[in-house]
């Protein structure tokens, strides 16, 4: 049997969407715990306090966090990206959200914005490969 690949996981979510990656990270938490994960502050704290998760944290998205995200993306550091952004509730560092969203698109990572996404993602065969 072959061991699955450990991935490089992007876990970020806005405040009020912040429950929502949660409890999704709480349901593959043992799916999550097989690989390295790295999130913008608040969510990476978060994440480790609520489920347990290690976490890389990065500054908060605010403060440079999705910047810092994106530079990952562009050194071939991320494999995936959950973001669960708040597209009802503006966002003073929105042109940081809309450059890390674009240069997930521009550099193919396969990105979530959504828990019916994140699902997809995360149970797919070429996850696992």
């Amino acid at each position: 049997m072959n061991a699955q690949r450990r991935r490089n996981i992007a876990l970020v979510a806005h405040d009020h969407k912040k429950a929502a990656l949660i409890e999704w990270a709480r349901i593959n938490k043992d799916t999550l715990a097989h690989h390295d994960l790295v999130a913008t502050g608040t969510t990476g704290k978060m994440l480790g306090e609520q489920v347990g998760l290690n976490v890389r944290c990065l500054r908060s998205g605010p403060l440079g966090g999705d910047q810092q995200l994106g530079a990952l993306i562009c050194e071939d550091q991320v494999d995936m990206l959950v973001f669960f952004w708040d597209p009802l509730e503006p966002q003073p560092h929105d042109p940081d959200v809309r450059a890390l969203l674009r240069i997930a698109v521009v550099y193919d990572t396969p990105t979530a914005c959504n828990r019916a996404t994140a699902d997809y993602l995360i149970s797919s065969p070429l996850f696992a490969a």
